[in-house]
């Protein structure tokens, strides 16, 4: 949710349609197919014949259609009856578009937990795809995950398919032989079967493979050597269902919270981060690919929520939209509009995932805001107390039928939510810029990737391997949010201010106030206090902010500025009382991805600047 038409273009393009039609052609086929909600709603506008072709070949059962999610959601990440319901939403869009049932499910990220076997059980899925990881972290060998596993919870079973991890690691980066060598390999040890299962843009669209596999004929060479297997009878191509009716079960496996080897390895904080890949490398890569390597493991998917606060607000806030929306009888609108803030990929960050992208938590705060617009029409304001962010310390959820703000007296009453449902954005929506593990890797390697193996194409993890940085980037003081008050010296600089590079001489970005709340027919005023502030924010029905400041004087050196710092993701019109003299700075992060290294601009810094001795000021947000 939330990317750009230019994307989905370019994939079409350049990855998907190319692919299924050399695959047709050769008739390499039955495959499993798996076609996300969102892309599904994309091409439905703008790529119809490319979805004709996908339905022919199901009719002619030759393709097998999977589900997951609809709008590709991190299933554990949901509530359980929401897990139920986005697949039943996969499981009707196909219905209605392809005039199939489909009963196999790609497990998004692979992300897996054991009580989802009831949840999928439930949803009506008979089996999913998980990494052969998930087998081998339980003590598995490797040589008995070549057949379909069941597991269970609650008394409800379902099927599970051990992705082969070396075949996702051969194709298509290595030549096509190594791939006939495998599954000979394989054959001869008496495996019935060998799952590949992975991301369609690794044939095209990722960084390289284009040239590598279409233009320099990699496709052509994996399709005339998959042919002589075939013909020589040494492999036949078949679909999951058949798969699973077919193959002798591997037997009852319970297994563990896990999702694949990397991702794992980055939901882990820096330090430890750091930790696993130094040791990961001690190990050496033939250790850790072996069944050693299995046992070395780092943290899992929802400690993503934990090292990124901007991540855990938009997921209690789908939560708690999502309890609503329950209690008010589900109404359609709201209810979608959260299943589109499910999508996954804006919750976390690795070399995928697009946490650090903007435009993709753009779209899932755009849906909240949509759907407590929905829940919330012809309500007054009002203000609920609660721990929304489940930490153990409480928020103020301050709101009405046109904004949704939250204010925690625990950082020095900042506003951490300020969305408008008019504008449909959350001005607080700005990523810190905070440490990264790859940021201080980068720089002990300082070099670039090594040249590829001859007669291969680098893979993504090769890639991030070898990024290199010169200097470390920026990190913050403190966690951005609204109105982060701090006391400055008069002689910093602009550039030492927005580097986060000094010493302020009093900060309560991270002092917990003592709040009250007051309210009015008009406005709810919540008063900050501490020994050294008072600080009032005045929200109206509207939405609109004043936030009016006292300190004495007195306690701070006079040369002094008092300087509340606000991080913003969208323009918006503000006026200060008195006239500040204001700092303004683009805040950038430096983040992986799958093509290196990128700089994104992620909001900008508006500090305005009083001296000290005013002893008083005033700033209003006044929304558009």
């Amino acid at each position: 949710m939330g990317n750009f038409d230019h994307v989905f273009e370019q994939h079409v393009r350049d990855v998907y349609r190319p692919f299924l039609e050399r695959l047709a052609e050769r008739e390499f086929l039955p495959i499993a197919l798996h076609v996300s909600g969102p892309l599904l709603e994309w091409l439905e506008l703008h790529e119809t014949p490319l979805l004709d072709r996908i339905g022919r070949l199901v009719g002619e059962g030759r393709l097998e259609l999977l589900l997951s999610g609809f709008y590709e959601p991190v299933l554990v990440s949901l509530p359980r009856q929401d897990r139920v319901e986005q697949i039943h939403w996969m499981r009707e869009a196909i219905r209605r578009r392809f005039g199939v049932e489909a009963t196999g499910l790609w497990l998004t990220e692979r992300v897996w937990q054991p009580e989802l076997a009831a949840d999928l059980a439930q949803a009506g899925v008979r089996y999913a795809l998980v990494d052969d990881r998930h087998f081998l972290i339980s003590g598995f060998t490797r040589e008995r995950l070549h057949a379909p596993f069941w597991t269970e919870s609650d008394g409800k079973r379902v099927a599970l398919f051990p992705i082969d991890e070396r075949l996702r690691y051969l194709i298509p980066f290595k030549p096509p032989a190594d791939t006939v060598d495998y599954l000979r390999l394989l054959r001869e040890r008496g495996a019935a079967l060998a799952v590949l299962a992975d991301d369609g843009e690794k044939f095209g669209g990722w960084p390289g493979t284009r040239e590598w596999v279409h233009e320099r004929g990699w496709l052509t060479q994996f399709l005339d050597a998959m042919g002589g297997l075939i013909a020589s009878g040494e492999i036949r191509l078949t679909t999951l269902a058949a798969a699973l009716a077919e193959v002798p079960s591997g037997g009852l496996a319970y297994l563990p919270t896990a999702s694949y080897r990397e991702m794992e390895g980055w939901s882990l904080p820096p330090d430890a981060a750091g930790r696993l890949a130094r040791l990961e490398r001690d190990l050496g890569p033939e250790r850790v690919a072996g069944p050693d390597g299995a046992l070395v493991r780092g943290a899992h998917w929802h400690n993503f929520l934990v090292r990124y606060p901007e991540a855990n607000r938009m997921h209690k806030k789908m939560q708690a939209l999502s309890a609503l929306c329950r209690t008010r009888g589900d109404p359609p609108e709201a209810r979608r509009a959260i299943g589109r803030a499910q999508c996954n990929d804006a919750y976390w960050h690795g070399v995928f995932g697009g946490l650090y992208l903007p435009h993709l938590r753009r779209a899932v705060w755009h849906n909240l805001a949509l759907a407590e617009r929905e829940l919330r029409r012809g309500e007054a304001l009002a203000f609920e107390t609660l721990d929304q962010d489940g930490d153990g310390l409480d928020e103020l959820w301050i709101h009405s039928d046109a904004f949704s703000a939250l204010v925690s007296p625990h950082r020095g009453g900042v506003v951490e939510e300020y969305t408008l449902f008019g504008a449909g954005l959350n001005y607080a929506d700005v990523l810190t810029r905070r440490h990264e593990a790859y940021h201080q890797l980068a720089l002990e390697e300082a070099r670039t990737a090594g040249a590829p193996v001859e007669g291969s194409t680098p893979s993504i993890h090769e890639i991030e391997k070898g990024v290199r940085l010169d200097r470390l980037p920026p990190v913050d003081r403190d966690a951005r949010a609204l109105f982060v008050d701090r006391v400055l010296h008069a002689d910093l600089t602009l550039d030492a201010y927005a580097s986060g590079d000094y010493e302020p001489v009093v900060s309560w970005a991270g002092v917990t106030v003592e709040a009250h709340v007051r309210t009015t027919a008009d406005a709810v005023e919540v008063i900050c206090r501490t020994h050294n502030l008072e600080k009032r924010l005045r929200f109206d029905a509207r939405g609109g902010l004043v936030v009016s400041y006292r300190w004495p004087a007195a306690e701070f050196p006079r040369e002094a500025v008092f300087a509340p710092e606000l991080s913003l993701a969208h323009p918006v019109e503000i006026t200060y009382t008195p006239a500040a003299d204001a700092w303004s700075h683009p805040i950038a992060t430096v983040s992986k991805s799958e093509r290196g290294l990128d700089e994104t601009v992620q909001g900008g810094s508006v500090t305005p600047r009083w001296p000290v001795g005013t002893g008083q000021a005033r700033v209003e947000l006044l929304p558009g």
